[in-house]
C-alpha cells in the first residue's frame, strides 16, 4: 500500500531530508525520551547529560544560520522570543542561584532560536507531520521498552504496572503521546492525501495515552481532538451548521464551567483523583504564600527548585508539604516563583495574542495545516495548569508555543498559481481573436515596432 504524492496540495515545499531528521532527533531529546533516563537517573542535572546536548546546540545554530533568509520575516516573534530571554536574564541579579539561572538562560535561548527555526522553515502541514513521523517513532520505542524490558518501560515502584516507555513517567509519556495525536488527527483534516501513517499514529499514540491513566493527558487529548474535528465539522457543514455547532459548544461549556463551580469534588472522586490532585492544592497554597514575599521580582530564572539545602524557599515548601517536591505541578505558579508578575502577564499576553491570531487565520493557513495551531494551543494551556511547562529551558512544549508563535507572525503563504487543466468554452462560444490574448500565439512581441 503506498500513499499518494501531496505535490499538488501544498503550498511551500518541505524542508530537506537532512533537516528533517535533525530535527527529529532534537525534538526527541527535548522530550527526555531515554537520555534522561540513562544519563540522568535521579532527574537531576549531571555534566555529562550536558555534554550530551552540545551537539543538538551546535546542529540548532548551524541551521539557523543555514536558513537566515527565512529567519529575518519572523521579526515580531523575534521581539517576543528577546523579551523572555532578556527578563529571564535579568532575573540573575536576583537569583538564588546565579550560576544556574545563566546556564539555564542559555539553553532557554537557544531552545527559542530552534522554535523560531521550526516555525519559519516548516510552513503549513510540513511541522504536524513532523511531530506525528517523530512521535510515531517514539510510540514504537516506547512498546518496545514495555515489553522487552519492562524494567525499563514499566513503573516498578510508585504507579507500579503502568506504562512510561521511553521516559521517567507516565505522565511525560502521556504529555508527548498527546502531541503525537493531536499532530496526526491535524495530517488527517489537512488537504494532504496521505492518510495511512496519520491514521497509525492517531491510533498509536491514544492508545498509549490511554494506558498511561493520566488523566490530565487524556484531558488535554480530548480538548485537542475536539477542536481539530469542530473546525473541520464547520468546514463541511455549512454556515447553518457551523452557527449551531458554536452555541452547542459554548452551552455545553458554561455547562461544565457550573457544575466543576457546583461539585468539583465529585467529579474528581468520579475521575480517580481526591480533592486535593495528588497533593497539588497543598504545594499551590504554600508556593503562593512564598510568592507574596517577591511578587514582582521572583526567585530568579530556573533557581527556585534547588536540591535540598540549597534553596531556603523550596525547602520550606517541602517541610511544609511533607515531601520532596520538585516543581510546582503547575505552570503559572512555577513562572510567579521565578519571575514574578511581569513574567507571567507576558507569557500570558503572548499565549493570548497567538491564540487570537491563529482563529483569525483558521480559514487561510488553519484549513492548510489542519488546524493543528489552534489544536495545539488548547491542549498546551490546559495543560500548562497541570505541568511547569511554560518558558522551560529545555522542553518540547514550550518549543513549540514559540513556533506557533512564530508562525502565526509570519505572511501566510502564497496560493499555488494557475489552474490545473484549462478551462473550457462553453458551446457556440468562440475564443478571442486578439493576438495579445491568443492561446496559441505570442503575447508580445521581441522587439517593439516604431
Amino acid at each position: 500500500m503506498r500513499e499518494s504524492p501531496p505535490d499538488a496540495v501544498l503550498t511551500e515545499p518541505a524542508p530537506s531530508i537532512w533537516e528533517r531528521l535533525i530535527c527529529g532527533v532534537i525534538i526527541a531529546m527535548l522530550t527526555g525520551a531515554l537520555i534522561g533516563p540513562v544519563f540522568a537517573p535521579t532527574q537531576l542535572e549531571t555534566p555529562i547529560l550536558r555534554l550530551v546536548w552540545l551537539p543538538a546546540y551546535a546542529a540548532i545554530i548551524g541551521m539557523l544560520i543555514y536558513r537566515i533568509d527565512r529567519l529575518w520575516r519572523a521579526w515580531p516573534a523575534m521581539i517576543a522570543i528577546v523579551a523572555l530571554v532578556g527578563l529571564a536574564f535579568a532575573s540573575r541579579y536576583w537569583s538564588l542561584d546565579f550560576a544556574t539561572t545563566m546556564r539555564r538562560v542559555i539553553a532557554l535561548a537557544i531552545s527559542c532560536g530552534f522554535a523560531l527555526y521550526l516555525g519559519a522553515v516548516f510552513r503549513g502541514p510540513h511541522l504536524p507531520r513532523l511531530l506525528m513521523q517523530t512521535t510515531l517513532f517514539m510510540a514504537i520505542g516506547s512498546l518496545v521498552m514495555i515489553f522487552a524490558f519492562p524494567a525499563i518501560g514499566v513503573h516498578q515502584a510508585d504507579n507500579a504496572g503502568l506504562w512510561r516507555g521511553l521516559w521517567y513517567e507516565k505522565n511525560q509519556m502521556g504529555a508527548v503521546m498527546v502531541v503525537g495525536a493531536t499532530a496526526a488527527a491535524a495530517c488527517l483534516a489537512s488537504p494532504d492525501p496521505r492518510r495511512l501513517m496519520p491514521t497509525a499514529a492517531l491510533v498509536l499514540s491514544s492508545g498509549l495515552v490511554l494506558a498511561t491513566q493520566s488523566k490530565t493527558s487524556l484531558l488535554c487529548l480530548l480538548v485537542g481532538l475536539a477542536v481539530i474535528g469542530g473546525f473541520w465539522s464547520m468546514r463541511r457543514g455549512g454556515a447553518a451548521f457551523s452557527v449551531v455547532l458554536v452555541w452547542t459548544a459554548v452551552v455545553l461549556g458554561g455547562l461544565i464551567l457550573w457544575i466543576w463551580d457546583t461539585h468539583s469534588v465529585a467529579v474528581l472522586e468520579a475521575l480517580g483523583k481526591d480533592p486535593s490532585l495528588t497533593g497539588r492544592t497543598e504545594i499551590w497554597d504554600s508556593l503562593m504564600r512564598k510568592v507574596a514575599d517577591r511578587p514582582w521580582t521572583g526567585y530568579g530564572y530556573g533557581a527556585f527548585w534547588g536540591r535540598i539545602g540549597e534553596s531556603a524557599p523550596a525547602d520550606w515548601v517541602r517541610k511544609e508539604t511533607g515531601w520532596i517536591v520538585p516543581s510546582a505541578h503547575n505552570g503559572w505558579i512555577d513562572l510567579l516563583v521565578q519571575l514574578g508578575w511581569p513574567g507571567t502577564l507576558l507569557v500570558g499576553g503572548l499565549l493570548t495574542g497567538t491564540a487570537v491570531t491563529a482563529v483569525l487565520r483558521s480559514s487561510g493557513s488553519g484549513v492548510r495545516e489542519g488546524w493543528w495551531a489552534l489544536s495545539y494551543l488548547a491542549a498546551f494551556t490546559a495543560l500548562s495548569f497541570s505541568e511547569s511547562i511554560l518558558m522551560a529551558h529545555q522542553g518540547l512544549h514550550w518549543v513549540l508555543f514559540i513556533a506557533v508563535l512564530t508562525r502565526a507572525t509570519l505572511p501566510s503563504p502564497s496560493a499555488v498559481p494557475g489552474p490545473l487543466v484549462e478551462k473550457r468554452r462553453r458551446a457556440y462560444q468562440t475564443g478571442s481573436r486578439i493576438v495579445s490574448q491568443y492561446g496559441y500565439g505570442s503575447q508580445r512581441r521581441a522587439f517593439p515596432v516604431r
